[in-house]
C-alpha cells in the first residue's frame, strides 16, 4: 500500500490520472498533481480551475490538504491505480474522491488528439450520457445565484398585481433609457416594491411592454447564494465577475437585487472588492441593466453616501397605498386565498380588513398589513371548520390512488395487468367519491367572518379589535356607571372623561388625534385611581396604562428618555422610556403624573404628541399615539386659598384659582391642546365612608383565596371615616387606617391561632376600635 506522488515534479501527490490512447494495454496512467496538470495546460482541469477562481495560494492550501487526507487512507490501495485507470475501466481522465472538493466530481479529459479505437469508444461512451441545455450551460452562474421571474410569470406562479400601473410605467420608462437606465425601487416595508418587479415580470410576459423590453427577462438575484460557500479568496469576486459576464453575453437580462443596499459591504475583506465596487464600471456603461429595490433609510444611509453608487440608479418613490387603493388590491387576490385555504371571502370583509389593519396595526404598512391579516382570519376560517381539511386529504388520496391504477394499468407488452388491485383501489375510489360530495357541500359556505379578523387582531396587538361593533357601543355606553363603581365623589368628572372618551372612540372628526385630559385636584381624591379604572374598563386590561412620574424629568436631558438618546451619546441604540412602550401597545392610557415638575423641553415634545398624535424617535421612526389616552395630573392650586366673591359659588372660585395656577407653569398653546381639563372635588365624610367600604370588599378575594370568610358591619366603614377625615392625605390616609385597624389584626388572627380551623372573620367597631371575631 503506497501513496503515489506526482510523476512530473514528484512532490506532491497525484491526484489527477490520465492515460494516452495509443498505450499498451494494461500500462499504469500517468499521475499528476493539480498544480502540473495546471502548468501543463490539460483542458479541464485549466477550465475548472478558472471557473471556481482558484488561486496558486488556494490549490497550495488544498495540495497539502489531501496529502494529509491520504496519509490517512489506511483502506485505499494505491497499488490498484493502474486497474482501476485502465482504458477498459476509464472515461478520460480520473480524480479520487476528495478532489470533489474543486468541482462536479471527475475531470474528464482527452489528453491526445489522436484518433484511435480506444478514443472511439471512449466518445460512444461519454455520447450516452444527458447532454446538458446548450442555455442551461451558458446560464451557469444565473441559474445557481438567481431566480427568472419572467418564467415564472408565463408558468402563472406569480399574483397578478393590482394598482402600481403608475410604478410599472415609470421603471418601463427609466428602463428604456440608453444611459444610467437603472431604476430602484425605493420605499417603506411591505408597501409592494418586490411587487412592482413582479408585475414588469408579468407585462413581459403578456407582451404589453415596448419593443425594447420585449425580449427581456427579469432575474431575482439572491446575494444570500452568492456569498455562501465562498471560502477562499477570489472565490466571490469569481461569481460576480461570471454572473456579470452571463448577464452582458445574453444581452436581455435585467437583474432585480431585493435589498439592494445589502451590496455596499457584500463580500468585502481585507485585499478584495464589495460587490457594488464590482457592478459599479458595468453599470455605468450600461453593459448591464438593474433593477433595485430598498428603504428609504436604508437608502439614505448606505446608498446616497456611495456617490459613484447613486448615480448609476434613477430612484422610483413607492408610497403607501390609500385605504381604497389597498381595498382594490385585496379585491383582485382574494382568489389566491380563497383556492388555498377553501374559504369564501367577501367584498365587505376585505374592507373590513384593510379598514382593521390600518386602526389597530401602527407599525406596519399597507397593503402588507392587510394582506397578512386577511391570510391569517383564512386561517382561521379553515381550522374552525374541519370539512375543509377532510376534503383536502380526500381529493389528495383519490389522486394518488388514480396514479396508482395508471401504474398498475401501464405494463409492459405480454405480461397481464394486476386486476385484482386495480379493483381494489378502484373500490376505494368510489367510496371517497360517494362520502366527498357531503363533505364539499358542508365546506362550501365558510366564509371568513368578522369575528376571525378581531381574533387575529387581538392575538398580534393584546386589544380586543371589534370596530364599533354593538358590543362595544354597550361598553361604551356603560361607561360611566362602570367608573362610578369605583371613583366615589368624582360624578362631573367621570362625565366629562366618558363624555370625550366617547367621542374620539366613534371618531365622527376626520381629524383623529388622542384623547387627552388634565386631572387636578388636590391630593387622595381619586385622580390615579380614576386613570388605573379607565384603562381597565377601556382596554379590559390594566397592563396598557403606562404611568411616567414627571418628577424623574425635571431635567433638560429628560427629553432624551422619552424618545430616546441623539447619535453619539450613551444609550442611542436603546428605545425610548414612551415611544418603545407605546410601539408595542398602541392602545394605551399614558399617565404623566404631576405634570407641573416636567422640564418645558419635556413640555414641548408632550405638545407635538397633543397636536399631531405622532412623534418621530431618535431612530427616525414615527410612532403614532392617535389610539391612546393621554391623561396628565396636577396638584396646582389646591394649595391656594379660595376667596370667596359676591355672585360666586365655591366650585367656580376653585375652577378660577385652578386655571391661574395651571396658567404659570402652561403655556396657552398647550392648555388649548387638551380636551378637558377636569377639577377634582374634595371628598365629604360620605365620600369616605364609602370609599372604605370599597377599601374593605378588597379583602374578600384574597381571604376566600385562604378559605375564609370575610363579613364586616356598618360600623366599620364610619369608624374608619372618622379616623381618617380630615387629614392633608385625602383618601390615601383612609388606606393607612384600613392597613392600620384592619388589615394587621386579620394577619396577627392568622398567625397566631395556627392550630385552629378558621372559617370566618366578622369584624365590627365598637369602644373605639376594630373587633375581629374569628368563627
Amino acid at each position: 500500500m503506497r501513496k503515489q506522488m506526482c510523476s512530473r515534479c514528484g512532490k506532491r501527490p497525484a491526484v489527477i490520472f490520465i492515460q494516452r490512447s495509443d498505450m499498451q494495454k494494461g500500462a499504469e496512467p500517468q499521475g499528476l498533481c493539480i498544480q502540473c496538470a495546471k502548468e501543463l495546460n490539460i483542458g479541464p482541469v485549466k477550465n475548472m480551475i478558472e471557473k471556481l477562481g482558484l488561486t496558486d495560494e488556494d490549490l497550495e492550501m488544498a495540495s497539502e490538504q489531501m496529502s494529509q487526507f491520504m496519509e490517512n487512507m489506511d483502506d485505499f490501495d494505491f497499488g490498484d491505480l493502474g486497474a482501476m485507470f485502465n482504458p477498459e475501466n476509464m472515461d478520460g481522465a480520473k480524480t479520487l474522491p476528495y478532489a470533489d472538493m474543486f468541482g462536479d466530481g471527475a475531470v474528464d479529459a482527452d489528453y491526445d488528439d489522436e484518433s484511435s479505437d480506444g478514443a472511439s469508444a471512449q466518445k460512444k461512451q461519454r455520447g450516452k450520457r444527458p447532454k446538458k441545455n446548450s442555455q442551461d450551460e451558458a446560464r451557469k452562474f444565473l441559474n445557481s445565484y438567481c431566480n427568472n421571474l419572467t418564467k415564472r410569470a408565463k408558468e402563472g406562479k406569480i399574483d397578478r398585481i393590482i394598482g402600481r400601473d403608475k410604478e410599472i410605467d415609470r421603471a418601463v420608462q427609466i428602463l428604456c433609457r440608453r444611459t444610467k437606465n437603472n431604476p430602484c425601487l425605493i420605499g417603506e416595508p411591505g408597501v409592494g416594491k418586490t411587487a412592482i418587479a413582479e408585475g414588469l415580470a408579468i407585462k413581459i410576459a403578456k407582451g404589453e411592454v415596448p419593443a425594447r423590453l420585449a425580449d427581456k427577462e427579469i432575474y431575482l438575484l439572491d446575494l444570500t447564494a452568492l456569498v455562501a460557500g465562498t471560502q477562499f479568496r477570489g472565490q466571490f469576486e469569481g461569481r460576480i465577475k461570471g454572473l456579470v459576464d452571463e448577464v452582458k453575453h445574453e444581452g436581455n437580462i435585467i437583474l432585480f437585487i431585493d435589498e439592494v443596499h445589502n451590496l455596499v459591504g457584500t463580500g468585502d475583506s481585507e485585499g478584495t472588492m464589495n460587490a457594488a465596487n464590482i457592478l459599479k464600471p458595468a453599470l455605468s456603461r450600461g453593459e448591464i441593466q438593474v433593477i433595485g429595490a430598498t428603504t428609504f433609510t436604508e437608502y439614505r444611509k448606505y446608498i446616497e453616501k456611495d456617490a459613484a453608487l447613486e448615480r448609476r440608479f434613477q430612484p422610483v418613490k413607492i408610497e403607501e397605498p390609500s385605504l381604497e387603493e389597498a381595498y382594490q388590491m385585496l379585491l383582485g387576490i382574494k382568489s389566491y386565498y380563497e383556492t388555498y385555504h377553501g374559504v369564501r371571502i367577501s367584498d365587505t370583509l376585505v374592507y373590513k380588513a384593510v379598514q382593521l389593519s390600518e386602526r389597530y396595526i401602527t407599525d406596519r404598512y399597507l397593503p402588507d398589513k392587510a394582506i397578512d391579516l386577511l391570510d391569517e382570519s383564512c386561517t382561521c376560517a379553515n381550522l374552525r371548520n374541519p370539512a375543509i381539511s377532510q376534503v383536502q386529504l380526500m381529493e389528495k388520496q383519490k389522486t394518488n390512488l388514480l396514479q396508482n391504477i395508471d401504474k398498475l394499468s401501464d405494463t409492459e407488452e405480454g405480461t397481464v395487468p394486476d386486476y385484482e388491485a386495480i379493483t381494489k383501489l378502484k373500490s376505494k375510489v368510489m367510496a371517497i367519491d360517494n362520502e366527498l360530495p357531503a363533505l364539499q357541500e358542508k365546506a362550501q359556505d365558510n366564509f371568513v367572518l368578522e369575528e376571525d379578523l378581531a381574533k387575529v387582531i387581538s392575538m398580534w396587538t393584546g386589544i380586543p379589535a371589534a370596530k364599533v361593533e354593538q358590543g362595544d357601543i354597550k361598553k361604551l355606553a356603560g361607561l360611566e356607571d362602570a367608573l362610578k363603581q369605583k371613583i366615589i365623589g368624582q360624578d362631573e368628572a367621570i362625565s366629562k372623561v366618558a363624555n370625550a372618551v366617547r367621542r374620539g372612540r366613534i371618531q365622527i372628526s376626520p381629524r383623529r388625534r388622542p384623547q387627552s385630559f388634565i386631572f387636578v385636584g388636590p391630593t387622595g381624591v381619586g385622580k390615579t385611581e380614576l386613570v388605573k379604572q379607565l384603562a381597565a374598563n377601556l382596554f379590559d386590561s390594566p397592563d396598557t396604562l403606562i404611568r411616567l412620574d414627571m418628577s424623574e424629568y425635571m431635567e433638560k436631558f429628560s427629553v432624551s428618555r422619552i424618545i430616546g438618546s441623539p447619535p453619539g451619546y450613551v444609550g442611542y441604540d436603546d428605545a425610548g422610556q414612551l415611544t418603545e412602550k407605546v410601539r408595542r401597545k398602541p392602545y394605551s392610557v399614558i399617565l404623566f403624573d404631576e405634570i407641573e415638575k416636567a422640564h418645558k423641553d419635556v413640555l414641548n415634545i408632550l405638545l407635538q404628541i397633543l397636536d399631531e398624535g405622532r412623534i418621530t424617535d431618535s431612530q427616525g421612526r414615527t410612532v403614532n399615539f392617535e389610539n391612546t389616552v393621554i391623561i396628565m395630573t396636577s396638584n396646582a392650586g389646591s394649595t391656594d386659598q379660595n376667596t370667596l366673591g359676591f355672585g360666586k359659588s365655591e366650585t367656580d372660585i376653585t375652577k378660577e384659582v385652578t386655571m391661574r395656577a395651571l396658567e404659570r407653569f402652561l403655556r396657552p398653546e398647550f392648555l388649548g391642546r387638551v380636551d378637558e381639563i377636569v377639577i377634582f372635588n374634595r371628598l365629604t365624610f360620605d365620600n369616605f365612608e364609602k370609599i372604605a367600604s370599597l377599601m374593605l370588599d378588597e379583602l374578600v378575594p384574597s381571604l376566600k383565596d385562604k378559605g375564609i370568610d370575610f363579613v364586616y358591619d356598618e360600623s366599620v366603614p364610619v369608624y374608619l371615616a372618622k379616623k381618617a377625615y380630615g387629614g392633608k392625605k385625602g383618601a390615601r390616609s383612609l388606606r393607612d387606617a384600613v392597613r392600620r385597624e384592619v388589615e394587621e389584626k386579620l394577619a396577627n388572627a392568622i398567625v397566631f391561632n395556627q392550630d385552629t380551623k378558621i372559617e370566618r372573620f366578622t369584624v365590627s367597631a365598637k369602644e373605639g376600635s376594630v373587633n375581629v371575631q374569628i368563627n
